[in-house]
């Protein structure tokens, strides 16, 4: 079939890519600019160039995004575009509610009015649930989100949910927890976790600031993740799934892994920074998974420690491959 990704550039967007084009699928992708995909442009080759096309445009732009669903006439829509960054979310509401919830509702529009049976798949997130959520969280828990970047994501999710219900449209909603990948670039936890310590191991950094340690979180692999997406949008009836480990972990635990996978005491390196602190932050987020284990035979493959070493493990590499390319780059960061 042909389906389209909105935010095809991310983490998320390139596990897809890879599952659909390996079951056969041609994938239609939304860049928001036309520079060059290193990730993508190996993906294409991999798997024949002609089933990975690419679209270069503005997803917030509802006549582009109408003009792309009528061209490329998907079957169905992933959109995965967002400003996924939850205290950037403070910095730039505005930009954070036009990408999160303005663009899930031009496609609900577009799909009503175009072709009601496309099926549209919406990218939600635990940090919906707040504060103080119960523990673990279902898909009955209350939402009461903490930061502009969970309102959006909330408003979204209720856009989805009133489409389905008021036009029969095939929606549905993953609310997604914690999910990464060495994709993950340094503007994430992980990412800068990680590459802080490929960095300090090859004598390129010495210390590394991090914000709230206690801050605990459900892990996942992204690559499992997008599995459980595909899932839910080839089931018979459209609903949402919390998609999680249904383990927890501090920030805190993260770090100490990272360190020590490269033989490395964290506490001889890590500064906590209260400045980096969230003026308002979710409490402990633990994803209760079971509808989707239940319903769509999902679970997670990849477990917590696993997922940090192949972060570590892929930053040493790739911070190795950039000293061979650029000896410059052996300078010392703080």
């Amino acid at each position: 079939m042909d389906v389209l990704i909105t935010g095809i550039g991310g983490q998320d967007g390139y596990y897809l890519s890879e599952l659909l084009l390996g079951q056969g699928h041609t994938v239609h992708g939304i860049l928001r600019t036309a520079h060059s995909h290193p990730l993508l442009a190996a993906l294409g080759e991999r798997f024949g160039g002609e089933r990975l096309r690419l679209v270069y445009g503005d997803v917030t732009d509802s006549a582009f995004l109408r003009q792309v669903i009528c061209s490329v006439v998907p079957e169905q829509i992933y959109n995965l575009a967002g400003q996924s960054r939850v205290g950037e979310s403070f910095r730039i509401p505005e930009t954070t509610f036009s990408v999160n919830t303005l663009v899930p509702l031009a496609l609900l529009e577009i799909v009503r009015t175009y072709n009601p049976q496309i099926r549209v798949f919406q990218a939600c997130s635990a940090e919906v649930f707040g504060e103080r959520a119960a523990v673990p969280q279902t898909e009955q828990t209350p939402f009461a989100p903490a930061s502009p970047y969970a309102v959006s994501k909330a408003s979204a999710y209720w856009l989805v949910h009133t489409y389905r219900r008021a036009y029969g449209l095939y929606a549905c909603n993953a609310i997604l927890y914690n999910h990464e990948s060495p994709l993950r670039d340094e503007s994430f936890l992980s990412g800068k976790v990680a590459r802080a310590v490929a960095r300090i191991v090859r004598g390129r950094q010495r210390t590394l600031s991090l914000g709230n340690l206690e801050v605990r979180r459900d892990w996942g692999f992204a690559g499992d993740y997008v599995e459980a997406m595909w899932l839910m949008m080839n089931q018979p009836e459209p609903d949402d799934y919390v998609i999680a480990s249904g383990e927890t972990h501090s920030v805190g635990e993260f770090v100490e892994l990272a360190f020590r996978h490269a033989d490395l005491d964290w506490r001889d390196h890590v500064e906590v920074d209260e400045g980096l602190y969230r003026p308002i932050d979710a409490g402990d987020m633990q994803g209760d998974a079971r509808l989707a284990r239940e319903r769509l035979r999902w679970h997670p493959r990849c477990d917590f420690p696993s997922l940090v070493r192949m972060m570590v493990d892929s930053a040493l590499e790739q911070e190795i491959k950039s000293e061979s390319l650029s000896p410059a780059a052996l300078h010392i960061e703080k």
